[in-house]
């Protein structure tokens, strides 16, 4: 048997910020997580997506530092309509969460958006532009 993909993991220097942007995303992620050193959600089609703290990996790799900024890696978040990618990236950035990118309808037939999570990632939100 192959090795199957089943999980995305993200370092965080604020685990409560991070969660909490997250779960505006809708992603089901348990209040107690809040304060773990290791937090896990399952998302739609059961990959996960788990975060873990600076400390935490600084504990395994000695010298570690966490690196910022966008291009790092980014997920992408579908929504159901354009409409909805503009409702969700004006909550975000209204929340006090950084636009990267505002809406707009991309060449290859998506309205697409960027708002940048907590530890500097990049977290798109799209939908088709004629699904």
């Amino acid at each position: 048997m192959a090795p199957r993909f089943d999980l995305i993991g993200m370092v965080t220097a604020d685990m409560a910020a991070t969660l909490a942007f997250y779960r505006r995303l809708g992603l089901d992620i348990p209040a107690e997580a809040d304060t773990a050193p290791h937090a896990e959600a399952v998302g739609p089609g059961g990959v996960r997506l788990a975060w873990d703290t600076v400390e935490v990996i600084a504990s395994m790799h000695p010298g570690w530092e966490l690196p910022r900024g966008p291009g790092r890696m980014s997920l992408a978040f579908r929504c159901e309509d354009p409409a909805e990618v503009d409702r969700v990236h004006a909550e975000l950035t209204a929340a006090g969460y950084r636009g990267l990118k505002e809406p707009w309808d991309a060449f290859w037939g998506q309205r697409y958006a960027v708002v940048e999570d907590p530890d500097g990632n990049g977290v798109d939100l799209f939908a088709e532009l004629n699904p």
